[in-house]
C-alpha cells in the first residue's frame, strides 16, 4: 500500500463526519447463507439525525459515492437536507470527508460500507431519497445491479414512503432495466429521459426509448407520474405525462467527474426517477432484453468497477 493512501486513512480516523464500521462487525456469518445476507444493526440505525446531524431534516443518500463531489454538491446548495455518501474505497472517501471537514459542512456525512450491508445503518422511513450516479450497470450480474429487485428490497426497508430513487447513468442497459423493473412493479415513475442535456431540463415530458412497438402510452394520474399497472408491458411510451414533479439546477449542474468525462466523450446521460412502493416482493422484468441492451451499450474508455465500490 502506497504512503499516499496511509495517509489518507490514517487522517479519515480523524474525520467527525466519516463513519467506517468494522464490516466483520456488521456481517453476521451465522445461520444457513442459503437464506442470504444477516447483519447486525449498527448502533447509528434510525438515529443519524441524532448522532451525526444533530437536526431533523430529511436525509438523502448517494450509493457509491466515489470522491463525494456530488454529496459535496448537493449539501451545499439545499443546507435544509441532510446527505450521506456511501462507498466502500476509504482512500476516495478521504476527499469528501476532508472538503467537509475543513468548509465546516455541517449538513453531510459518509459512511464506508458495503452497499450490500446498506440495510443496517438505517432504519424504517430514515431516508428520504436515494442518488444512484453512474453506478457499474453490471452488464452480467442482474443481483448485482442497485437497482434490481434484491437492492429495491433492500432500500425499502429504510425509504419512507413515496421516498424516490434518482438514478443518473451513461449506460443506456442500466437506464433500460431500471425502467423495466419499475413497470413490471408498477411502480411510479416520475421523471425519464434517455439524453438529459439535450432534453433542456422538461420533465415531464419524458424522452424514452421504446420495448418494441409503441401502442400510445398513459397520462399520469393526479398528481403526475406512471404507474407500470397502466402501461401494457413490454410496449410503452411515456407520452407527455405532466405532474408536478421537478428539480432544481442541481440535476444539470451538479456533475461527477464520470458524468464529465463521458459527455466529453460524447455519450448521453440518461435520468430515471421513481418510487418504490409496492407490497410484496419484487418481480423481475420479464419483458427486459437484455441480449439487445447488452449489445447496444457500446465500448467504454473506462472500465466500471464492481457494485460494492461502484465508481
Amino acid at each position: 500500500m502506497g504512503h499516499d493512501k496511509l495517509r489518507k486513512f490514517a487522517e479519515n480516523e480523524t474525520f467527525a463526519c466519516l463513519l467506517q464500521p468494522d464490516a466483520s462487525k456488521v456481517l453476521d456469518k451465522t445461520g444457513d447463507p442459503s437464506e442470504g445476507l444477516k447483519l447486525h444493526e449498527h448502533p447509528i440505525k434510525g438515529h443519524w439525525n441524532e448522532m451525526m446531524f444533530h437536526n431533523d431534516q430529511p436525509i438523502v443518500l448517494e450509493l457509491g459515492c466515489g470522491k463525494g463531489e456530488y454529496t459535496i454538491d448537493l449539501s451545499r446548495r439545499v443546507p435544509e437536507r441532510n446527505y450521506i455518501g456511501v462507498d466502500i474505497k476509504g482512500a476516495r472517501l478521504w476527499r469528501g470527508a476532508k472538503t467537509a471537514t475543513e468548509e465546516g459542512i455541517g449538513n453531510v456525512a459518509f459512511l464506508r460500507t458495503r452497499i450490500e450491508f446498506i440495510e443496517a445503518f438505517f432504519g424504517p422511513g430514515e431516508v428520504s431519497e436515494i442518488w444512484l450516479t453512474f453506478s457499474d450497470p453490471q452488464l452480467k450480474s442482474e443481483n448485482s445491479r442497485l437497482t434490481s429487485p434484491l437492492f429495491l428490497g433492500r432500500y425499502r426497508k429504510f425509504l419512507r414512503p413515496g421516498g424516490i430513487i434518482h438514478l443518473k447513468t451513461d449506460s443506456r442497459f442500466l437506464h433500460e432495466y431500471s425502467k423495466a423493473v419499475a413497470l413490471e412493479n408498477g411502480l411510479t415513475i416520475l421523471a425519464a429521459t434517455t439524453d438529459l442535456y439535450g432534453s433542456k431540463g422538461v420533465f415531464p415530458p419524458a424522452t424514452v426509448a421504446t420495448l418494441g412497438h409503441v401502442r400510445g402510452g398513459t397520462a399520469g394520474k393526479a398528481g403526475g407520474g406512471v404507474r407500470g399497472a397502466d402501461v401494457e408491458r413490454g410496449e410503452y411510451s411515456l407520452g407527455t405525462v405532466r405532474g408536478k414533479y421537478s428539480l432544481g439546477a442541481e440535476l444539470f449542474e451538479v456533475q461527477t467527474f464520470y458524468e464529465r468525462m463521458f459527455l466529453s466523450q460524447g455519450y448521453k446521460i440518461t435520468y430515471l426517477a421513481f418510487t418504490i412502493d409496492h407490497d410484496g416482493p419484487y418481480k423481475h422484468p420479464e419483458t427486459f432484453d437484455s441480449d439487445y441492451w447488452r449489445s447496444i451499450e457500446g465500448p467504454r474508455r473506462f472500465v466500471h468497477s464492481p457494485a460494492s465500490s461502484q465508481r
